[in-house]
């Protein structure tokens, strides 16, 4: 059995589709996952499986077509991998909540910097299936946009506790 973290893409945010936490939970509990826990309302969940991360992610991003009626990019992260990212962060003297991880099921362009608009003093670092990004101003006042397909972001706050969740289980 592994312990995974679940991200669920524009869940519970903005004009994102409603899916609440309960039923996410539910969901997982269903699909035979293990632990199953959220965090926060953004679709955040951390569970134990012997399946593959591909495999849960299939699984879940199924259960939660037939339940919302629309497909949810769910991206999945093992509970090393999550540390791995607290301990890689780029910007740990900036504070938790001025720097996000947008996690992707690829490696960003190497040259991430070439397709990015609306750059407004944000730095931004390549990783694995990552690209972290310092917000100065904040995630909610910036207008950048990195040119890396379909992501989900999470500040690093809410990242750190979700590796302290996943290693717990």
């Amino acid at each position: 059995m592994s312990s995974y973290v679940a991200l669920l893409r524009a869940v519970n945010v903005g004009r994102g589709e409603k899916l609440p936490m309960k039923e996410l939970k539910r969901l997982c509990e269903e699909a035979g996952f293990e632990s199953v826990a959220t965090f926060i309302a953004s679709g955040n969940v951390v569970f134990r499986s012997g399946d593959s991360p591909d495999k849960a992610k299939t699984i879940l991003e199924q259960r939660i077509e037939d339940f919302c009626g629309v497909h949810i990019d769910v991206f999945i992260r093992t509970a090393r991998e999550m540390s791995d990212l607290v301990d890689a962060n780029p910007y740990p003297d900036e504070p938790g909540n001025k720097v996000a991880v947008m996690f992707l099921d690829h490696r960003p362009p190497a040259d991430l910097a070439k397709g990015a608009k609306g750059v407004a003093g944000e730095r931004f670092t390549p990783a694995a299936q990552e690209v972290f990004v310092h917000y100065p101003d904040g995630l909610g006042q910036s207008k950048l946009k990195l040119d890396v397909g379909a992501g989900t972001t999470r500040n690093m706050n809410s990242v750190a506790k979700l590796a302290e969740m996943a290693k717990a289980l």
